[in-house]
């Protein structure tokens, strides 16, 4: 997917997620489902990557893209705001971040 300038999303951290998350953020997993499946972040729901086009509008104002790494999701949020998508966030250094820092971890297909 290829996005135009301008991007018009913020990168947060692994710290800024629970804050995030009192305040009403949806958290959105761009993952294939087979690794959303195999450990994701509590409360996301998997919509992937390779989905997106067709259900953008399943992304609302502040939500949280999350993948792996970080790379990813960026690229999603970057497609997302240059379809006019306000209020986006990227989780930057994604699950694999999430993971090492010890939080919990959700298995299978439910948030």
């Amino acid at each position: 997917m290829k996005a135009s300038d301008p991007m018009t999303y913020q990168d947060i951290f692994t710290t800024e997620l629970a804050a995030r998350r009192r305040e009403g953020a949806r958290l959105v997993d761009v993952r294939e489902r087979g690794e959303y499946e195999a450990g994701h972040i509590p409360g996301a729901i998997n919509l992937p990557l390779s989905e997106l086009a067709g259900r953008e509008d399943e992304i609302g104002p502040n939500t949280v893209l999350i993948c792996a790494s970080g790379n990813r999701s960026s690229q999603a949020a970057a497609y997302l705001a240059s379809l006019g998508k306000t209020s986006l966030l990227n989780l930057s250094g994604g699950t694999a971040a999430w993971v090492r820092e010890g939080r919990d971890v959700t298995w299978g297909e439910q948030p």
